[in-house]
């Protein structure tokens, strides 16, 4: 086994709590059950990590093994990673049969032809996603294993999910294998990213109940409030306050926790409004600005900015539609031809 493998095994051991080594061995399936019962997983990692690779050694493991290992890992430990959102287009809205082992074939013979030094591994899972890790190389060097990209497609779908390495330079040659192998014509960001690869599912698959500009104001029922003191009438108002507030916030964000969603960006274009007298603007042309959000938990801090007193409730639909004006961001740049020429399908 080479050097390099054995490295790339033990340091991938070597992340995994040690409790969960032989569950990931075991999805593993490279090792037989032989093999790890020879295993002693109650020593340090780096002891276990060693035996890992003796035993790999025996069985003659080699980079494509080492690669499958990964993925279940970063499968595991998705949150690791900052993923994005890619929707792909067809020329026509007909639907074709997908044979995963002509995916396969075509995205490695679109990736090959254009860089021939690249490790190129895929794995399956259960929900339709298909997994697929990419490590780099140059003309001159051999892939680096400690920089590779994922791209999560599920088919049947025009979505793909993708963590680029640090070389971004890639990113236009990933894009092109994917709606290559997938025969899609094109691919553009959705502009919305995150840690939480399950958070961005559901924003894009609309599996979360978030009322997005369905916000009608609802009358408050009257009451017949009798004479109270000053601080009890107060006190009274407050709760009122408070439980407006609360329902308000129900009806826009719904019951149920919010997709985690680190970054949303789209382009706003409105007409300018000002006084006839002022003379500010000599034509009237609308104002255009590119609208950028970013925190550990995007759609929550938007949920608690009225309940904290730091906005009105309701929020504006151009805060709680954050998910919905990307998609339309993506739809409006297709219309207006604004995408990059090295992601589209010649």
């Amino acid at each position: 086994m080479d050097e390099t493998v054995a490295e790339y095994i033990r340091r991938t051991v070597l992340k995994i709590p040690r409790d969960e080594i032989k569950m990931m061995l075991q999805k593993w399936g490279f090792l037989s059950e032989a093999q790890l019962q020879t295993l002693n997983f109650h020593q340090t990692k780096d002891n276990i990590s060693q035996e890992v690779v003796q035993l790999c050694e025996e069985n003659s493991a080699d980079i494509k093994q080492a690669a499958a290992l990964d993925i279940i890992y970063n499968h595991i430990y998705p949150n690791k990673r900052m993923w994005s959102v890619y929707q792909m287009k067809k020329s026509g809205e007909e639907l074709e049969y997908f044979d995963i082992r002509d995916f396969k074939k075509r995205f490695k013979g679109k990736l090959r032809s254009a860089l021939k030094n690249v490790t190129i591994t895929f794995k399956e899972y259960e929900d339709n996603a298909i997994w697929i890790r990419v490590a780099w190389g140059t003309p001159f060097k051999k892939p680096n294993q400690y920089k590779p990209s994922y791209a999560v497609y599920h088919s049947q779908t025009p979505y793909v999910f993708i963590s680029a390495s640090v070389l971004k330079s890639n990113l236009p040659l990933l894009c092109q294998a994917l709606i290559v192998a997938s025969n899609y014509h094109d691919i553009r960001e959705m502009e919305l990213r995150s840690h939480s690869l399950n958070s961005l599912k559901d924003i894009v698959f609309k599996r979360y109940s978030q009322n997005f500009l369905t916000y009608t104001p609802k009358p408050l029922q009257g009451e017949d409030v009798k004479p109270e003191s000053a601080d009890i009438r107060i006190v009274h108002e407050n709760r009122r306050e408070k439980e407006r507030i609360h329902r308000l916030n129900q009806e826009v964000f719904g019951d149920g926790p919010q997709p985690k969603l680190e970054f949303a960006q789209y382009r706003l274009e409105t007409m300018f409004k000002s006084d006839p007298k002022m003379d500010v603007l000599d034509k009237k042309e609308p104002f255009r600005c590119l609208v950028k959000f970013s925190s550990p938990h995007l759609l929550e801090s938007l949920k608690s900015l009225a309940p904290a007193g730091m906005a009105d409730a309701p929020l504006s639909p151009l805060l709680t539609c954050i998910p919905h004006k990307a998609r339309n961001y993506f739809k409006i740049r297709e219309k207006k031809g604004l995408f990059p020429e090295s992601f589209v399908s010649p």
